[in-house]
């Protein structure tokens, strides 16, 4: 009997060979250890500049990793078919997680310098008095501790089950996953939201939200769906993934980068909006703050370059279907990413309006460079895809 032509054969794995990327870790080794080395000289050169630089770089990645855990969680949740042959580069990216925990101790030993709540005693201010059953230091950090224990734990599970499922096959491991996925669901939630309130917002304690955490949501949702953009064509260009990952992924993947452009412009404007109409001193000081000097053009930028941009070029059927061009789009959202998060964090250092310094850039080349080496490893400990995922199949065969 012949064989039908419509009959995926299942890939074996697809391994990164050893020493395949030892020059490109060797040079990320030496950037990381250098910008990391030059950040604690400027800890010590102006620890006001130091804690606020540190803070946004560690903000902006933190946010993309958390972003590919939720992709996970989606994956799991749904019962996605198309995106068995990309999550395990979102596993890899999330078990970056860890080394954002070692990140956050300078937050922790700078915190006076980045929370003024921190340094105000009880009874010198109404608004915070009202706040010290949250806002106080053993609080914070029980709070701050148990977010990385989530997302370090939850982490770690799905990738036991994932390789085992890798060397046996067994299917009970993607049942297992599924429910690991909506325990973490709810508690992605509240800790993601909370984070946010607790690491971004409370550089300005006088200011709130209620919708802050979505905000903050929805720029990590997109910016990570971007950054997997970037790492699939990066192995593809590598010669891997070239016979499991197709445009039809791409697509896909440009179809969720298009609708959290739009959710992240819809959140933004929501907020902007409902926070002018009340006109409330305590709500409004945020975009005052952001919206005079030098801060309005880079919100006016920020505007533009994450919305008005990608949603028009996104909306069309090609920019989808082609790799690079699609690469090229992913790249600007995660510098817009980056954008976004400077516009959270730097007004409150620099009030007075946008002013640039090298120390803002030196963790973030540190941190980066750290970052990308220990996914490099990461990386190259397994298949590049679930090989034995039961939907495989199914993934390879997707179409739109």
């Amino acid at each position: 009997m012949s064989e039908r032509s419509d009959v995926v054969p299942v890939p074996e794995g697809e391994y990164i060979e050893p020493n395949r990327f030892a020059g490109l870790s060797f040079i990320l080794a030496i950037v990381g250890l250098i910008g990391l080395a030059l950040s604690i000289v400027g800890a010590f050169v102006d620890k006001h500049q130091f804690s606020f630089s540190w803070l946004f770089a560690f903000a902006f990645f933190f946010t993309l990793i958390a972003g590919c855990f939720f992709w996970i969680i989606v994956h799991h949740v749904t019962d996605a078919e198309w995106s068995v042959v990309v999550r395990r580069q979102l596993e890899n990216l999330a078990m970056l997680m860890p080394v954002m925990l070692v990140f956050f101790i300078p937050i922790l030993i700078f915190r006076h310098h980045i929370y003024d709540w921190m340094n105000i005693h009880p009874g010198h201010d109404p608004v915070l008095d009202s706040k010290r059953a949250y806002l106080n230091w053993h609080f914070f950090l029980v709070r701050s501790l148990f977010y990385f224990a989530f997302f370090i734990c939850a982490t770690l599970l799905f990738r036991r089950f994932s390789i085992r499922q890798d060397r046996d096959g067994n299917p009970g491991y993607t049942i297992n996953m599924r429910k690991v996925a909506f325990t973490s669901l709810p508690l992605f939630a509240l800790s993601l939201t909370f984070g946010a309130y607790d690491w971004l917002l409370g550089v300005d304690y006088h200011w709130f939200s209620t919708m802050w955490g979505v905000y903050i949501f929805a720029g990590a949702a997109g910016s990570s769906m971007s950054l997997l953009v970037l790492v699939i064509t990066g192995l593809r260009n590598a010669g891997y993934l070239k016979e499991t990952v197709t445009m039809e992924h791409y697509h896909i993947m440009g179809k969720w980068m298009l609708s959290f452009v739009v959710f992240w412009a819809y959140i933004g404007f929501s907020q902007y909006m409902l926070i002018w109409y009340a006109n409330m001193p305590e709500e409004t000081e945020y975009f005052i703050r952001r919206n005079t000097e030098s801060w309005n053009a880079m919100s006016l930028f920020l505007v533009i370059g994450r919305f008005f941009i990608p949603f028009t070029i996104l909306l069309w059927r090609s920019p989808k279907k082609s790799a690079r061009k699609l690469c090229l789009i992913a790249g600007w959202l995660v510098f817009m990413q980056l954008v976004d998060i400077y516009i959270v964090i730097l007004p409150m250092l620099y009030r007075t309006g946008l002013h640039v310094t090298v120390w803002d850039f030196l963790p973030l080349i540190g941190m980066g460079a750290t970052l990308a080496f220990v996914f490099l490893r990461i990386a190259a400990r397994t298949s590049l895809f679930p090989n034995r995922d039961p939907r495989l199949l199914e993934s390879l065969r997707t179409t739109n």
